[in-house]
């Protein structure tokens, strides 16, 4: 069963266990306010930085990641593409001001 979306306590509770937190804005939106911890990979960047986050999923796809963006936008797409690469637990938490 996929990961339900908008879901702030769950990804509290998926980071705290250890999850990827992406942030997929664009570098200025990153150094203007990011979210510690967070990895930045810009949505537009993403299919082709897919090695970047299976390393830091330990090479797991099934391992949970926390997606999220200025509104949630950008995340779904990212979601989209980070599923369409095989993995398999993500979620979208949508704004970075949800978390």
């Amino acid at each position: 069963m996929p990961l339900p979306d908008g879901d702030s306590k769950l990804a509290h509770k998926l980071v705290e266990d250890g999850a990827l937190l992406l942030d997929v804005r664009t570098q200025a939106e990153y150094a203007e306010r990011h979210l510690d911890g967070s990895l930045l990979i810009p949505h537009t960047e993403l299919p082709a930085r897919i090695d970047e986050v299976l390393k830091a999923q330990g090479g797991d796809k099934s391992k949970p990641i926390v997606v999220f963006c200025r509104r949630g936008g950008r995340a779904e797409v990212a979601k989209s593409a980070l599923l369409q690469s095989g993995f398999t637990e993500v979620t979208n938490l949508g704004s970075i001001d949800a978390w």
